[in-house]
């Protein structure tokens, strides 16, 4: 029975994806769509709130009808409204949709004229060429359907991090119940705070003296396997109802600290450390390191890590991409945490596509221990999310000034998410541009430029003299849309060359910068701001995926723009201009 926000959300997108398809109204596709991005990133759990019994229609976009349908999802496991559609529609015929560059027209072509409604009839159709006959279609998007559905197909499961939360952290607090369990702890992909995750890897350490069979029990019990792939006394395996495999490892108190190494590095920083261990005429494996017979270290990473010469490497750096030699030197940096965060510089408000007022938005930051925001709504230019003239623009400054005024522990900045165009150019005169505190500018539009004039197109941008940061500099969407092709390491330099500043966009569906990028930045002291692109109230605990994304490209408090107190970096955004 789907349980968690994950599940609602990926109905709620089906629905969508046949409406899209039977061509309905596109508000009520719209409304799905919002609601199901707005369950898949709320940090509270909608059967908690119907078990408690509070409205459901507080949370923003459901109305009674999709609160209807989420009541109905929790406490049956269906959702009629799904099954109706299945029944006007072919069941597998929505997954055709998340093959690149089939849109909803396509796909209804591609279905009433050659009968297709599977990926794999795709791409049978498009390996006998009968696509390109039909009207809109020819030779060379029959050639990039081809190359799509075969990167669909060969396409591993993976869900993003949050996704993967929803389901782990339950698990692992059912775990932390079973009788003789000392800790638990998620480990592998998860814990490096990889941007998908694969599997779940659980590792469970036991009190002295306990077996770990009522554990085991208690795991296999869990009231959303599905299916028992492997069980022993110290190791099994499942498939949760959602689909995700779980792995799940038992060890003693003394293996605690090899155990979690190994199940928490990639395997070629795991290679890496076995051969530090080897070249000391040892042994290394999950239960600890072994001299001969005699164990000389296990019980905790730390212990391992010392023993091997190292210091302990973040879970997050554990990728063998130079962390074991800065460990081994001593040069290993003390990465940025979400409490050295001071503020946030990328935020909308109902004013454009946000949800909720100025001041909510002020007051649901400074309760996260922040003690500024920047309200960042659109530009004009997105006319789907209600963006900002220079004319309302002017009004919503004026608003937060007053808003100012009254506000207590927590200072409002004046923004914009600008449009940056075709050509260049920032979608707002500078006149407009000239009375904010800093300009948070974006790529919306064509993503499908050349590399060179992709790149030439965001330096232009950038030469603007109100140009503060470039948001989500790839303009990839996790899972859903490739990043743009785009000369980072130019976009880099030239930001060190204005003084100007690079976003980590914390949206855990863009997570963007990439963790290399974010590596890049710190390499050429490029400043970078951790972001969450809130759209609610709830959106600001998206930073914590950002600060895993940021730890992963080794950056520091030092490195990181928004851990600066309000007059530095009043100071920072005035030299831009300077």
């Amino acid at each position: 029975m789907p349980t968690h926000n994950a599940d609602i959300a990926a109905i709620f997108n089906e629905i969508a994806d046949l409406l899209e398809i039977e061509q309905a109204n596109p508000f009520r596709i719209r409304a799905y769509r919002n609601a199901a991005r707005m369950l898949a990133e709320l940090a509270r759990e909608v059967r908690g709130m119907i078990e408690r019994g509070e409205d459901l229609t507080e949370l923003p976009g459901i109305g009674n009808d999709l609160a209807a349908k989420i009541h109905e999802i929790v406490t049956t496991g269906k959702c009629r409204a799904l099954e109706n559609l299945h029944a006007e529609l072919p069941p597998a015929i929505g997954e055709l949709l998340h093959v690149q560059g089939l849109g909803p027209k396509r796909v209804r072509t591609l279905w009433h004229d050659l009968d297709i409604q599977t990926p794999e009839q795709l791409a049978r159709a498009a390996q006998d060429g009968r696509i390109r006959a039909l009207p809109g279609f020819g030779a060379k998007t029959e050639e990039n359907i081809l190359q799509a559905i075969e990167a669909h197909l060969s396409k591993s499961h993976r869900v993003k991090l949050v996704t993967a939360a929803q389901y782990a952290e339950p698990l692992a607090s059912w775990l932390r119940g079973a009788c003789g369990v000392q800790r638990v702890d998620i480990a592998g992909s998860y814990r490096r705070s990889r941007e998908t995750v694969g599997d779940i890897d659980i590792l469970v350490t036991l009190n002295v003296g306990a077996d770990g069979s009522d554990a085991m029990r208690h795991f296999v019990s869990y009231d959303e396997v599905a299916e028992v792939l492997a069980q022993g006394t110290t190791r099994a395996s499942v498939i949760l109802k959602s689909g995700l495999q779980v792995d799940l490892r038992i060890v003693s108190a003394a293996a605690h600290g090899a155990a979690l190494c190994h199940l928490t590095g990639a395997k070629a920083h795991n290679i890496a450390l076995r051969k530090i261990a080897q070249e000391k005429g040892w042994k290394l494996n999950e239960y600890g390191i072994f001299k001969g017979r005699q164990k000389v270290a296990g019980a905790s990473e730390l212990d391992v890590y010392r023993c091997l010469g190292l210091s302990w490497i973040p879970p997050e750096l554990r990728e063998d991409r130079g962390e074991i030699d800065a460990a081994r030197t001593g040069l290993l940096p003390e990465l940025v945490a979400l409490r050295d965060l001071k503020g946030d510089l990328h935020a909308h408000t109902k004013a454009s596509d946000g949800r909720d007022s100025l001041e909510a938005m002020a007051c649901a930051a400074q309760a996260l221990g922040l003690s500024y925001l920047a309200i960042t709504d659109h530009s004009r230019r997105q006319a789907m999310a209600h963006g900002l003239d220079p004319q309302r623009l002017a009004e919503q400054c004026d608003t937060i000034d007053h808003l100012n005024d009254r506000l207590n522990g927590i200072v409002l900045l004046k923004g914009i998410e600008v449009d940056i165009l075709v050509d260049g150019r920032l979608d707002l005169p500078d006149s407009s541009l000239r009375q904010l505190d800093l300009v948070v500018a974006a790529v919306h539009s064509r993503f499908d430029l050349p590399r060179t004039k992709q790149t030439e197109r965001i330096l232009r941008a950038m030469d603007n003299p109100y140009f503060t940061l470039l948001a989500h500099p790839t303009g990839r969407m996790i899972e859903e849309r490739a990043p743009y092709d785009v000369d980072m390491l130019r976009v880099i330099r030239h930001a060190k060359q204005r003084g100007c500043f690079l976003e980590l966009n914390a949206h855990p569906e863009r997570l963007d910068l990439l963790d290399t990028h974010c590596r890049m930045a710190h390499d050429e002291g490029v400043l970078v701001a951790i972001n969450s692109d809130a759209h609610s109230l709830d959106d600001f605990n998206n930073l914590k995926y950002g600060i895993g994304q940021a730890r992963r490209g080794w950056l520091t408090a030092s490195n990181v723009l928004n851990t600066r107190a309000l007059p530095e970096l009043k100071q920072l955004l005035a030299g831009i201009r300077a």
